[in-house]
């Protein structure tokens, strides 16, 4: 007799509803927070949330942030405070239990801090263009009785979605919390390209969950209560990292790691990971005759666009990688070298993306420079250097 496959949704909202009411500690790793943001929430809420980082201290004043799996909204409400008046703070979640009680405190929590920039919407953190509640409201005014009433359903789903739930490039960053390995396998796919639509060029994520060290094996991911506990849904940490890089993404960092395990089971360790990465490097290739200088200590480095960068070499690149390596994480492993004069961007001719010689200097300086010195310049010698 087969076995029917595991309902990974079903096991996670039926576990989560019995969290959102009693505190569960086998759902959490040990988080310390900023006790200065936990005044404005109430324990209930502080209680209830479940989580394996801490991604908040990536996100900016002034900045639009989405909260994936934003449970208790413990997270957002954190958030709210460090963007302050002017940012915006959206979580998504699932889970109606978790939901309600996030909005059970929204306007208490909104007053002790000094402003509400807090939303909570159900939905698919997978699916970011689709508002379930909308789409319940709907079958409960016109159930699906016939073929006929599906077909107008499946229109309604269709033009609920336009425009979405969570629009293109509306995001200067995306947190999560322990909550992308809660995701059936077969959606995890859809996962990364949907967090990638919804930033900004240019935008972050900040992604705190749990990896495993090994594949885990099948019969471990159809055990519900591993499921639903964020151990047998885990990616494994290589996979993980190449989910961002699949996606788009660069500059993807491991920002921290827990040395020790949170669990271990069969001898495969599951830990928390923190992950940050940015969206923005798409676009044309212009020679304005740039160029970098790897500081070390490595004797070289690829960057993940296959740019090789030689320690000491003056590697030529084109005017976004320029912009790109010159800039947040990359900015303190080089020197850049800016061109003496200017080629203006409309004037640029394409970059030769097949090159591997370095940048002569005569490029970045220019074929006609003659400067000579007589005097030794201060910047030679700056007055503390023995």
């Amino acid at each position: 007799m087969s076995i029917a496959p595991l309902d990974t949704d079903q096991e996670v909202l039926r576990r989560y509803e019995v969290a959102s009411k009693t505190t569960e500690e086998a759902l959490c790793c040990p988080v310390h927070d900023d006790p200065a943001y936990l005044k404005a929430i109430p324990e209930e809420i502080l209680e209830r949330d479940y989580g394996c980082g801490d991604p908040t201290p990536f996100v900016d004043e002034g900045e639009t942030v989405l909260d994936l799996g934003s449970g208790s909204g413990k997270t957002c409400y954190i958030l709210s405070q460090i963007v302050g008046p002017k940012g915006r703070v959206i979580g998504i979640d699932f889970n109606p239990h978790m939901l309600a009680l996030a909005e059970k405190h929204h306007k208490a929590v909104a007053e002790r801090i000094g402003w509400d920039n807090v939303s909570f919407h159900r939905a698919h953190i997978q699916d970011l263009k689709t508002d379930i509640d909308a789409l319940e409201k709907r079958l409960a005014e016109k159930p699906i009785l016939s073929y006929e009433d599906y077909k107008t359903f499946e229109a309604f789903r269709r033009e609920a979605a336009a425009p979405p739930l969570v629009a293109d490039g509306s995001i200067d960053i995306v947190v999560s919390n322990c909550v992308l390995n809660l995701v059936a396998g077969d959606a995890k796919g859809k996962l990364f390209p949907e967090i990638y639509r919804v930033l900004k060029t240019g935008g972050r994520v900040a992604i705190s969950d749990i990896v495993s060290d090994e594949e885990v094996p099948r019969h471990l991911r159809e055990d519900g209560e591993l499921w639903s506990g964020c151990i047998s849904g885990a990616f494994q940490e290589s996979a993980f990292l190449r989910a961002f890089e699949a996606a788009g993404f660069y500059g993807i960092t491991i920002a921290k790691r827990s040395e020790e395990p949170w669990r271990t089971v069969e001898g495969i360790e599951f830990r928390s990971v923190t992950v940050t990465a940015r969206k923005g490097k798409e676009g044309p290739c212009r020679e304005r005759n740039q160029a970098v200088i790897y500081k070390g200590p490595w004797r070289e480095v690829r960057d993940d666009d296959d740019h090789t960068l030689r320690r000491g070499v003056a590697v030529a690149v084109c005017d976004k990688t320029y912009r790109i390596l010159t800039s947040a994480p990359y900015k303190d492993q080089v020197y850049p070298l800016p061109p003496h004069v200017e080629v203006p961007l409309a004037d640029a001719k394409p970059f030769d993306g097949a090159r591997t010689a370095p940048r002569h200097p005569r490029e970045t300086k220019g074929i006609d420079y003659r400067a000579t010195t007589t005097q030794a310049t201060e910047a030679c010698c700056p007055a503390g250097d023995g």
